[in-house]
């Protein structure tokens, strides 16, 4: 088998998450390819749906953003973005991806502003939101996807966009969020979950080539180390050869050096 890369421990990893029959609320990137490729191989009856308006396609070639035509052209229903958060807070989804600038020990993601003095006057200005506290609020249950440096791993974030666990055990329900929370974190140095009593990151696998001490080194928050830490599985070559000459031949998304 080829060399794997990072960016390709991730997106398989990630789509391993998904199951068949469920809907998925999906992003643009990573969780995009991962989702072609749950699709693809052991997710055949998973319906996707999309931030503007796109459901349930069965997609032909990699799309560069949620709004491509590519997504379009062989949906079920293109509406916008009003309908597809009606159908996500009417209990309609089961699972989302999300990313963000900032995620800490609780599961807790910041999109919206880091640094400087706060909300107003920020060191910088991000995109905010979107759909991503709706996803967070509403679906069943989402994973994060992230790269894992302590700029993005923070002890806790500077702006709290969309909830995790919040302040820990019990804080979503007196929040009167619907959903279960974070089920766990994806990043190119393993797998991570979350602890049932104290609602804190904890290390599930680590990727090929990757040491404790990495991980140790990229968070800024102690993750407890577990007696044993098994590898994360490889992806299989029936996987890999969809990633590279069906998926995302060009590398819109998948990049990065072979791990």
């Amino acid at each position: 088998m080829a060399e794997v890369t990072r960016d390709e421990m991730m997106t398989v990893a990630t789509s391993r998450f998904i199951q068949d029959g469920w809907v998925a609320f999906i992003g643009t990137g990573l969780p995009m390819v991962a989702a072609y490729l749950a699709k693809a191989t052991h997710a055949p009856n998973v319906t996707l749906m999309f931030e503007s308006g796109v459901l349930a396609p069965e997609p032909r070639t990699i799309a560069r953003a949620v709004g491509d035509p590519r997504l379009q052209s062989t949906a079920r229903r293109v509406t916008g973005m009003l309908d597809a958060l009606l159908l996500l807070h009417g209990g309609n989804a089961d699972f989302g991806v999300l990313g963000g600038a900032q995620v800490d020990r609780h599961g807790n993601i910041n999109s919206t502003a880091v640094g400087g003095e706060g909300y107003s006057r920020p060191a910088t200005r991000l995109g905010g939101s979107g759909g991503a506290n709706d996803i967070a609020s509403a679906a069943r249950e989402f994973l994060i996807v992230a790269r894992h440096t302590r700029r993005t791993f923070v002890e806790r974030v500077d702006h709290l966009t969309t909830p995790g666990f919040i302040t820990g055990p019990g804080a979503r329900e007196a929040a009167g969020l619907r959903g279960r929370g974070p089920v766990g974190v994806v990043t190119d140095l393993g797998v991570f979950g979350f602890d049932e009593e104290t609602k804190e990151m904890t290390a599930v696998s680590l990727h090929p080539g990757v040491a404790w001490d990495d991980v140790v080194a990229a968070t800024g928050f102690e993750i407890p180390r577990p007696a044993s830490l098994p590898t994360t599985p490889l992806p299989s070559a029936h996987e890999l050869d969809l990633l590279r000459t069906t998926i995302d031949p060009a590398g819109v998304y998948l990049k990065g050096d072979r791990a």
